[in-house]
């Protein structure tokens, strides 16, 4: 066992980081401001040089131009750095730490976390406010998240230091991945820079219970069961949807794919034939379909020779079945008031029992009325997904409430996903590559998954036989 006697937590935040940005953009266009003035005067610094002060000063002229010019570059270039530091902050990721390390020691300075007392100044002979104590906070970025730890040193703002979470994303623009009480400190991990983490589809693959959705999000459907996706027009709702279906098709999933509005994903009826449903008797047939074959499931589970108790549908050897009900709400409003309680008797159950058969529901809507995810069906889907635009009411109808900051951006497939963790971070779906043909890759996906299943039956008969003959 080897002990460490030493580990490194970070730079730690002090009082004076708090001009960090000034200081760093001063260290840069001082030195700039001088360059330029001795290159201006470099013939009269050499006259200096040889001659002496003295015999300089006797020969002294003003040159106003020269004096006119020089003033003006030598101060309108380092100006023109200070005013771009901004946008250099913004664009190289080394310098946002000192960036990041000015808006902590602002916010420890601002909130008053630290003790101060009153002693006189040796120059000016006044009283002034000397900090006594000053928490340890301290920074540092690895692997792509920052990491702001903070000492549990037992003073009077150690409860407040624990719930810094929502400042810390919303004056970073970061996510919070995870809180950790460790050896002493508080730590604080968040996500830095999430687009850097999106993936291509070809990554999005479902494996043992679980499906890649970003480098550092997993849905992982057989502990998290159920998808709520929203999203307005153009936000890309649409293609992650099709991603999805792409990727259970390939893993050999047994796909339902309800389109109520006979829209894009009704298209895929050619390549997954008699598994997508438009009308309405056919989507009201399927939920109960769906329903009838999971009590199956799970008379077949029990009465399975390998049954365990707590063990779910994979350890039995069962793939899943995904059911993709877009338009959830769009369909809800179609139907009277029979018609609504039998379809949300039905999802009821599929959402209540399906994780241990291998049952899940993803939903998509422009917005989740509350209405139509009342009795607590909205919290048991414990993966949400947000694209695009939305509005406050459309965020607060899909996450509940909470207090983090929503920011809009122009991009396609971006938004914001709720993992199960506890916490709501940006998101970030897999990219399409332009000319992408979802049918025909879908039908591969299909015809690969059948080619693999017959090579595996062809496998088990002739492994079958050479035991017989045996």
């Amino acid at each position: 066992m080897t002990i460490s006697l030493w580990k490194y937590n970070g730079t730690k935040i002090r009082p004076r980081h708090k001009n960090n940005v000034l200081k760093t953009g001063a260290l840069i266009s001082v030195p700039v401001f001088l360059l330029l003035m001795i290159i201006f005067w470099k013939e009269h610094l050499w006259f200096l040089y040889e001659k002496g002060i003295e015999h300089t000063f006797q020969n002294l002229t003003f040159n106003v131009p020269l004096i006119v010019t020089s003033l003006t570059v030598s101060i309108v270039v380092p100006a023109a750095i200070l005013f771009g530091w901004r946008y250099i902050f913004r664009k190289y990721s080394k310098l946002k730490k000192i960036y990041h390390r000015q808006k902590i020691a602002r916010m420890i300075l601002s909130n008053k976390f630290y003790d101060s007392k009153s002693v006189k100044s040796r120059i000016t002979d006044r009283m002034v406010q000397k900090i006594t104590y000053f928490p340890r906070f301290y920074y540092r970025v690895k692997d792509g998240h920052i990491i702001i730890k903070i000492a549990m040193d037992m003073s009077r703002f150690q409860s407040r230091f624990m719930e810094l979470g929502k400042e810390f994303e919303n004056g970073l623009f970061c996510d919070l991945v995870e809180t950790e009480l460790e050896d002493g400190f508080f730590n604080y991990k968040l996500l830095y820079d999430a687009g850097k983490n999106r993936i291509s589809i070809d990554d999005a693959v479902v494996n043992k219970g679980s499906m890649k959705l970003m480098k550092h999000i997993d849905w992982t459907f057989d502990k998290l069961p159920h998808m709520l996706i929203s999203g307005g027009t153009g936000g890309g709702k649409t293609y992650f949807i099709l991603t999805l279906i792409k990727s259970f098709v390939a893993f050999g999933s047994d796909v339902r794919i309800l389109d109520p509005k006979n829209a894009d994903l009704a298209d895929l009826e050619g390549v997954l034939k008699g598994k997508v449903f438009s009308r309405k008797n056919g989507i009201m047939m399927t939920l109960r379909k769906s329903v009838e074959d999971m009590m199956n499931r799970m008379d077949e589970m029990k009465s399975h020779p390998n049954y365990r108790t707590g063990e779910n549908y994979a350890y039995l050897g069962y793939k899943p079945v995904f059911i993709i009900f877009d338009e959830y709400v769009a369909f809800m409003d179609m139907l009277d008031f029979k018609e609504r309680e039998t379809a949300l008797q039905d999802i009821k159950q599929i959402i209540m029992l399906g994780r241990q058969m291998g049952f899940f529901l993803v939903a998509g809507a422009q917005r989740p009325d509350a209405k139509y995810f009342a009795d607590g069906i909205r919290d048991q889907f414990n993966f949400r997904v947000s694209l695009g635009k939305m509005s406050e009411t459309g965020y607060a109808m899909l996450f509940g409430d909470t207090d983090k900051k929503f920011v809009e951006k122009d991009i396609k497939g971006r938004g914001y996903a709720y993992a199960g963790t506890g916490n709501i971070m940006e998101f970030y779906s897999p990219l399409i590559p332009n000319g992408y043909d979802f049918i025909e890759e879908i039908r591969l996906a299909k015809e690969g998954t059948q080619g693999a299943q017959a090579a595996t039956a062809a496998s088990g008969s002739e492994s079958a036989q050479v035991t017989t003959e045996e």
